[in-house]
């Protein structure tokens, strides 16, 4: 089984894949933060960092693309060649309302014909690895079969497929009848993503759907960076996730995002770690109150000497 990252806006960029690499591992892809270009810059400042070489020489880095204007994609995929990235991935999932009311990332299943169209500008000018990730419709799996034989008409390196429309959001559970239709239909090779927060989930999948040989993780990796571990039957630690942990808050020191920013970012991470202790909720609440680092400091100190590590997350949050 080959094991991907998912993208998370916010949270997976290169100081959160970098330090993972470091202390958990055996990821084959990291997917990044989609790449929203306009018809007058390719990146911003933030997504130039982020995919900078530099940045992710310890890992297999696939930059994603947000856009339903092929120009703009063919213009940013060129420049990603030029820094030596040898494949591309287009969002088709993001299911945030900015995005889909503008016709991208799930939006843009709501039109068939322009996707179409669009997959044909690229995949006419473009010479380069090109993988989807997409859901089953926008509104119902009924647009679903259509979908599928849009894809089937190019030569993508990957298909990865999310199970649920865009209405459902996170909601509901995935349909892996769509995905099983996908399964015998498609031509491409298919990776799975959707729900697997647990041994588990995973183990039920895998029951399901033997013939699958990749899959992507997202939440469940964000909630237990030692998800993949428990999959692999390696044990992981406390002091593991603390050293974690660690490098992640360094680095996001280190680039000079200023304290309220870092403060930030380290409590959308715990909004999902905390999850992996018992008892923690005076700590938790003690983590969300804090104003500066100092604050932040013996929260988390506290956290990590009073509080059980459980290893297996109570993942009831993610599904609600």
């Amino acid at each position: 089984m080959q094991y991907y990252l998912a993208p998370m806006e916010g949270v997976t960029r290169y100081t959160y894949r970098n330090a993972y690499a470091q202390f958990y591992g055996h990821i084959d892809k990291y997917f990044g933060p989609f790449i929203a270009p306009s018809h007058t810059h390719c990146f911003n400042t933030r997504e130039k960092t982020d995919t900078l070489p530099e940045n992710n020489e310890t890992i297999f880095f696939v930059p994603q693309i947000l856009t339903n204007c092929a120009d703009d994609f063919i213009r940013t995929a060129n420049e990603l060649a030029k820094l030596g990235y040898q494949e591309i991935n287009l969002n088709l999932g993001c299911p945030s309302g900015t995005v889909v009311s503008k016709y991208k990332g799930s939006g843009f299943l709501a039109i068939p014909d322009q996707l179409n169209a669009f997959l044909y500008q690229i995949f006419s000018e473009l010479d380069m690895n090109i993988s989807i990730k997409t859901r089953i419709g926008k509104e119902n799996a009924n647009e679903w079969s259509h979908l599928i034989a849009i894809y089937n008409q190019y030569p993508l390196k990957e298909l990865i497929i999310h199970p649920r429309t865009q209405t459902d959001f996170y909601k509901n559970t995935p349909n892996w009848d769509a995905f099983r239709e996908a399964l015998s239909t498609s031509v491409h090779p298919l990776c799975y993503n959707g729900d697997i927060f647990t041994k588990e989930d995973y183990e039920r999948f895998r029951e399901t759907f033997p013939e699958v040989t990749s899959i992507m993780l997202g939440r469940g990796i964000i909630t237990n960076p030692g998800l993949v571990c428990e999959l692999l039957g390696i044990s992981h630690t406390k002091q593991q996730l603390l050293q974690f942990h660690n490098e992640v808050y360094d680095n996001y020191k280190q680039i000079s995002m200023g304290e309220k920013n870092v403060l930030f970012k380290m409590k959308e991470l715990w909004f999902y770690m905390i999850h992996l202790f018992e008892n923690s909720q005076k700590a938790a609440k003690k983590i969300k109150k804090s104003k500066n680092l100092a604050e932040y400091d013996a929260a988390v100190s506290d956290l990590f000497h009073s509080c059980d590590f459980v290893k297996q997350a109570d993942t009831g949050f993610l599904k609600k």
